[in-house]
């Protein structure tokens, strides 16, 4: 996972700097913090410290009592200047969130405190994620400045809208929520060995109509197929997402798809299968569906009803059984109860799949809606348990896998 430094300056939404932070860490990342004086003003460096496990720093002059080092790093018996050591040593650099004044100190190529300085010394990715009132996020002195930041390869990630922090008002400005910054981080990972592939991921539980109110679904969350695509993007790929019934973000690099039903989701694949060289069809699609759906509520009062069902077509063998030669297809199987292996096993042959990952999902904090996840990567010749850990993880797991396969698409 990645060395994330975290630049957090003074503005009201800092206090979502701290939930980024905790959920950055909970995903593996190794995170250090510094502050802007003014930052301080609204949430105290030991908040970040007690989450981070290392020392925040406020001033380019302050020493690092860990010398560069990010947690569980042994420290070095020299002791460099601690701004620079720190950006030097960080994969990502992310600012957030980033005020109007930070924003126009940058642009100008300032470095009156440790933060500004930081962005001037970094020469590692730099998300910058701005937070202010709409009207100053809409003056044309930010606006040129933003357009600086981003001719000089900074990117500056577009702010939400919505309620902002003054009464009453409400416009574009707001810091992006927490979990889409990261994402925005996972994407900005650095690897690059899927550039060029075209990846297809399927997310999320179909929803089948009982009624306009009603419907059979499942518990699937799309937190694992969202993984899927945000490692996939920070590795270089085109993705593409189709999303059922989740709202679990990814980043500003993948392209979605929203759909309901496994026949929209069916449609959409249709679409998207021929033009992708990979497909990561995690997904969980409903096996059966109401043979009609009511069009107006049943009503409880007019007795049980009787909710006939058919078999929906199985997609992930439809688009198997039509692929060319140099796509890969890879499924996903949930499993619960029984012979978990042997049943993927039987799914892996009879579906015609490159490979298959199986989660046994009777497991209860690795099920469906958990923040880690176990998996087995089963194929024609191998059944390899990955290690567990944050979904992010393991979907970075699986992507290497596939590439050991050797029917990625990127060969050589």
């Amino acid at each position: 996972m990645a060395k994330v430094l975290v630049g957090v300056s003074g503005g009201v939404a800092a206090y979502k700097a701290v939930e980024f932070v905790r959920l950055a860490v909970l995903a593996g990342h190794s995170v250090r913090v510094i502050q802007t004086p003014a930052s301080l003003r609204f949430v105290g460096r030991a908040t970040f410290s007690a989450i981070t496990g290392a020392p925040v720093l406020v001033s380019e002059f302050e020493s690092d009592p860990s010398r560069g080092c990010w947690p569980g790093e042994e420290l070095p018996e020299h002791a460099p200047i601690s701004h620079l050591a720190l950006v030097e040593n960080a994969d990502v650099f992310v600012v957030a969130p980033a005020t109007a004044n930070l924003i126009s100190r940058v642009a100008a190529g300032s470095s009156d405190e440790l933060v500004s300085a930081a962005v001037l010394a970094a020469n590692c990715r730099v998300l910058v994620a701005p937070a202010m009132n709409n009207r100053m996020w809409e003056n044309p002195a930010t606006v040129a400045n933003v357009a600086t930041l981003r001719e000089r390869g900074i990117t500056v990630l577009e702010p939400g809208e919505g309620q902002l922090a003054s009464h009453g008002e409400a416009g574009k400005g707001r810091l992006i929520e927490p979990r889409e910054l990261l994402a925005e981080l996972d994407s900005a990972g650095g690897r690059s060995d899927f550039r060029g592939v075209r990846v297809l991921v399927t997310a999320g539980g179909t929803r089948e109509a009982i009624d306009p109110v009603r419907f059979i679904g499942n518990r699937s969350s799309g937190r694992m197929g969202a993984a899927l695509a945000n490692a996939a993007a920070s590795r270089g790929a085109e993705v593409t997402i189709i999303c059922a019934n989740s709202s679990i973000p990814t980043s500003s690099d993948v392209k979605v798809i929203n759909v309901v039903s496994a026949a929209e989701l069916g449609d959409a694949c249709d679409q998207q299968f021929p033009n992708c060289d990979l497909l990561l069809m995690a997904a969980a699609v409903a096996d059966f569906i109401p043979t009609a759906a009511a069009d107006q509520k049943i009503k409880k009062s007019e007795g049980v009803p009787t909710i006939g069902l058919t078999a929906s077509p199985d997609i992930l063998a439809g688009l198997a059984g039509e692929r060319r030669a140099d796509q890969t297809v890879i499924g996903f199987a949930a499993e619960h109860g029984g012979d978990p292996l042997a049943n993927a096993r039987t799914k892996l042959k009879s579906k015609q799949l490159d490979a298959l990952v199986l989660n046994d999902v009777s497991v209860a904090d690795i099920g469906f809606e958990s923040e880690e996840n176990l998996v087995t990567f089963i194929s024609a010749d191998q059944e390899l348990e990955l290690a567990r850990g944050p979904k992010l993880d393991v979907a970075h797991s699986i992507l290497d896998q596939i590439k050991i396969l050797g029917t990625n698409p990127q060969k050589g």
